[in-house]
């Protein structure tokens, strides 16, 4: 909270001292933070109505080089601020279509960056033959999780023999983690707001020696601290709760550089289609 306290303050005194023009601009930007954070010097100057020059001298008022690096933080601060569901519904009235796409298109493209600018890459390279050679995977995710966990879980158990079913019906999660050792791997995914089931699931795992692979917002989540591996996600974008385009690009490619190694995989997901068709499971031409 301290980046966003001191982001407002600093937009706050310029309200308070600035130039008429500046002053004018820093309270828009003080209601318009999630446009900043994704617009171009020139979207966001059409947006408030002002000159491109004064948004670049506000961002050099505030401290900054230039707008680039005030837009950076500002995008940060929102990344790792508390997703309140509510705020980021209203955030979204009296907002135009064209407006939305373009918000979504970018943080989306900047969300994708930001999975792989780390070492991301080499922590889902090191997760592969460890959850090949694992007795057990388990995938654990509710409410908008839930789909990222069933993908998980439903695509790796036509491909590999020790995927276990996603529990679904009441207390499964914790039936389902407490047979679990040392020999298992659970994949489990959250962001703020942390679901509760998820976080004791996790604690559960860990005390079974367990290995947790933490798909989370932030280094900090409950399911991340202990953990055997976390891959971070950015979840930035105008939708109504945090994007979860990184969380399904993690698991399809968790799965796709697993089948590169396995010789059976293949022959497994061939098999299962074939299954699926002869019982008149998918439309025939």
């Amino acid at each position: 909270m301290g980046k966003q306290r001191q982001i407002r303050q600093s937009l706050m005194y310029v309200v308070e001292n600035g130039t008429p023009t500046l002053s004018s601009f820093s309270a828009w930007t003080l209601d318009h933070l999630n446009d900043v954070a994704f617009q171009s010097i020139r979207g966001l100057a059409q947006m408030a109505g002002v000159n491109a020059n004064t948004v670049t001298r506000l961002s050099r008022e505030l401290g900054y080089d230039g707008f680039e690096s005030f837009r950076q933080d500002v995008r940060e601060m929102i990344q790792t601020s508390p997703p309140l569901y509510g705020d980021r519904a209203e955030a979204l009235r009296n907002k135009s279509g064209a407006a939305i796409w373009d918000e979504a298109l970018s943080s989306s493209w900047s969300n994708v960056e930001g999975l792989f600018q780390s070492d991301a890459l080499s922590t889902l390279d090191s997760c592969v033959t460890p959850l090949l050679q694992a007795r057990s995977v388990l995938s654990v995710g509710v409410r908008s999780c839930y789909g990222v966990a069933h993908y998980f879980s439903y695509v790796g158990g036509m491909a590999f023999d020790n995927f276990m079913p996603v529990p679904s019906m009441p207390g499964a999660i914790i039936d389902q983690v407490a047979k679990v050792g040392p020999d298992d791997i659970v994949m489990a995914i959250t962001y703020e707001h942390y679901s509760t089931e998820v976080v004791r699931a996790c604690q559960v795992a860990r005390e079974a020696g367990a290995r947790v692979l933490a798909l989370t917002d932030s280094y900090q989540s409950p399911i991340a601290v202990g953990a055997w591996k976390v891959l971070r996600l950015p979840m930035a974008g105008p939708q109504l709760m945090p994007s979860l385009t990184t969380a399904f690009i993690t698991v399809e490619l968790l799965l796709a550089a697993m089948t590169a190694k396995d010789q059976k995989a293949a022959q497994r997901i061939a098999g299962f289609e074939h299954s699926i068709m002869s019982h008149g499971g998918y439309m025939q031409k």
